[in-house]
């Protein structure tokens, strides 16, 4: 299986980066990196400078065909520049129009609210969203991991770093529902 990990070229929460593409990578899987620029992508530690990553594709040079899943990382400044990027959420809206399973935490469901994919859908994210989730239609709720399977395909969500090891064990089995 190959895994898209979509970010922005700054802001992405590190840890909500490295541990999913861990939990993926020693499954045998393949992560890749995609962004909405070539090079590499800076994160974050809260609001500290974190490592870079180099970037393995653009959402411009790659299609969400050629992925069986979505990773959606959060930190605060990574999905508010996915969500006015059009090219990010339409990337991202591909995942829910193939049915493919999509893992998103912290500030991540922005940009699944800005692809219009959360009404109706019951998830959890970093509590700050809740308001703007149930504007969009989402029922929130305050849990560490939400696994949706409401049509169309699964959808994972998670509330933030504390959170990390129940959005990873769900992601990787939702994932392998797939590979199944």
């Amino acid at each position: 299986m190959r895994i898209a990990f979509l970010t922005a070229p700054e802001g992405v929460e590190q840890v909500e980066l490295t541990e999913p593409w861990r939990a993926v990578a020693a499954t045998g899987e393949t992560p890749q990196l995609i962004s909405t620029s070539a090079g590499e992508v800076r994160a974050f530690n809260h609001l500290d400078r974190g490592d870079t990553f180099p970037v393995d594709g653009t959402v411009v040079d790659t299609s969400p065909e050629e992925f069986d899943a979505l990773v959606l990382p959060g930190g605060v400044a990574n999905p508010d520049a996915l969500r006015t990027d059009p090219r990010a959420v339409a990337f991202a809206r591909a995942f829910f129009d193939a049915d493919k399973p999509v893992a998103a935490i912290c500030h991540a469901p922005w940009t699944l609210i800005e692809a219009d994919v959360v009404r109706d859908r019951t998830l959890t994210s970093w509590p700050s969203l809740t308001t703007d989730l149930i504007n969009a239609g989402a029922h929130w709720v305050d849990e560490p991991v939400q696994v949706c399977r409401a049509e169309p395909g699964p959808l994972v969500t998670s509330r933030g770093p504390d959170d990390l090891p129940y959005f990873n064990e769900a992601m990787l089995r939702e994932f392998g529902r797939v590979a199944a």
